[in-house]
């Protein structure tokens, strides 16, 4: 291939001339001039003020830790007592369960032991030759009414949309139209 040389060249046709020159950034040697007279001037002073600099930092940073130390204690403390209430209350709600339950189990053998008596009554209105229908209810005292957890319903009776029995799938009642739907299983045709 043949070497081709590309050069740029402006709106009227002339070629850019460029010089190859190292490129220097005269700012910096200012500035390192600079940095120099500040640190020949004031350098102890500079030194001494980076220490103290660090100094209040490292005191700063152990005054920091102590006070989260301290809130984590707090905290802890805080836990604690909240959990003891806690443990408190459950303690008194576990307490109050069991009082329930033993009034409970309590009345329930009073019940069974009731339910006893009665039978053996009819046992003996039996073996006397008595009727032991009249007997043979048994009766809650006012006191087992009001305490009563069962509660009963009274009975009401269906509502019917009609008087009559119709039922339209089987063709029962409803008037002079009865439709009954084919038997099923293969036709007898041949």
């Amino acid at each position: 291939m043949d070497d081709v040389e590309i050069t740029d060249v402006d709106d009227n046709g002339v070629p850019y001339q460029t010089e190859n020159t190292p490129l220097e950034n005269p700012d910096l040697g200012h500035v390192s001039q600079f940095v120099g007279e500040i640190l020949a001037q004031y350098g102890w002073y500079l030194l001494i003020l980076s220490v103290l600099v660090y100094l209040l930092i490292e005191h700063l940073s152990k005054r920091i830790s102590r006070w989260r130390s301290y809130t984590a204690l707090q905290d802890a403390a805080l836990v604690a007592k909240r959990q003891e209430a806690m443990e408190a209350a459950c303690r008194r709600m576990q307490e109050e369960l069991d009082a329930k339950a033993a009034m409970f189990k309590a009345k329930q053998e009073q019940q069974e032991e009731e339910k006893r008596r009665q039978k053996i009554e009819i046992w003996d209105s039996m073996q006397q030759g008595k009727s032991y229908k009249g007997s043979a209810k048994l009766s809650q005292t006012p006191e087992e009414d009001s305490s009563s957890t069962t509660v009963l319903k009274p009975k009401t009776a269906k509502k019917t949309l009609r008087s009559t029995d119709y039922s339209p799938l089987t063709g029962q009642g409803g008037g002079s139209c009865s439709w009954r739907p084919g038997r099923r299983g293969p036709s007898s045709g041949g």
